[in-house]
């Protein structure tokens, strides 16, 4: 199942993709956080506000951030073995753990903005797990218990920024370089733990990161379990699992999104997050 956050006539719907429609499930509702864990009660509510409802096409809403606002945005750096070595780093023994600000969001066909201050902005793809029941002191087993489900995130960084301090949160935390989207894939749609799935990012429609989920160095479920050694998750926060090889920092010369580009990300199974690049106004 995919749901998504949508604006259509003015208000703010729920609601799930079936193709290229979209079956309203609330209007002028805020968010999916109330659906979060899929209880028997909750599926039959869904269920039943998707009977008989209204359909759109896709093309006729504008699509949001799949959650209003997520409590925590909690990023791994250097998640993927070839990534690590691209920009000349050894293996990590512990994930480099960061935060974003929801407010450095943006939904999918919404534009990232190239900052003011700077002319290197990167694209990275990114599998975003959101979480749906409070967990803490997860094991690795029943680690996956607590998903709602997965988006596409493209963790865009400011390098220059981001290499401003030993912790890479100023460059992560632009406004508007943290694409999130197009929507929240149920976990029953896909492989556990989202494992063995192609990950893309296309530049002007060249390939230019192009990995799969299985060669990520922490799992969903081990990464959920680390992370809950030391804090509470809770329904709508989000973990981004990293990026693999293929960044624009380390490319001779870099490469770096500029206005008038599209970046897309592409999960398989789970969707395409397209964004065009334009400057901070």
């Amino acid at each position: 199942m995919r749901l998504a956050r949508y604006e259509f006539d003015g208000k703010t719907c729920l609601g799930v993709v079936e193709g290229t429609e979209i079956v309203e499930a609330a209007a002028g509702a805020a968010d999916w956080s109330e659906w979060f864990g899929f209880s028997d009660t909750a599926r039959s509510r869904l269920t039943e506000a998707l009977a008989g409802a209204r359909r759109l096409p896709l093309s006729e809403v504008r699509l949001l951030t799949p959650l209003a606002k997520p409590g925590k945005i909690v990023c791994l750096g250097l998640n993927y073995y070839d990534h690590a070595a691209e920009g000349g780093n050894a293996k990590p023994e512990y994930p480099a753990f960061f935060f974003r600000g929801a407010t450095s969001l943006l939904a999918a066909q919404a534009p990232i903005q190239r900052p003011r201050c700077s002319d290197k902005l990167d694209y990275e793809a990114e599998l975003a797990v959101i979480i749906g029941k409070r967990v803490r002191h997860a094991s690795r087993a029943g680690a996956l218990d607590c998903v709602a489900g997965y988006a596409c995130f493209n963790d865009a960084s400011v390098r220059d920024y981001q290499r401003k301090t030993a912790q890479w949160t100023i460059g992560k935390n632009f406004d508007a370089t943290g694409a999130f989207g197009p929507w929240i894939v149920t976990p029953d749609a896909l492989p556990a733990g989202a494992a063995g799935l192609r990950i893309q990012s296309r530049l002007n429609g060249q390939v230019m990161q192009d990995s799969n989920t299985k060669h990520m160095i922490w799992d969903v479920a081990e990464t959920i379990a680390l992370l809950t050694e030391c804090l509470t998750l809770e329904p709508g926060d989000v973990i981004a699992m990293g990026t693999p090889a293929g960044v624009g920092y380390p490319r001779t010369p870099p490469v770096f999104m500029k206005p008038g580009d599209r970046i897309e990300i592409d999960i398989e199974g789970v969707g395409v997050l397209s964004n065009p690049v334009v400057n901070e106004p």
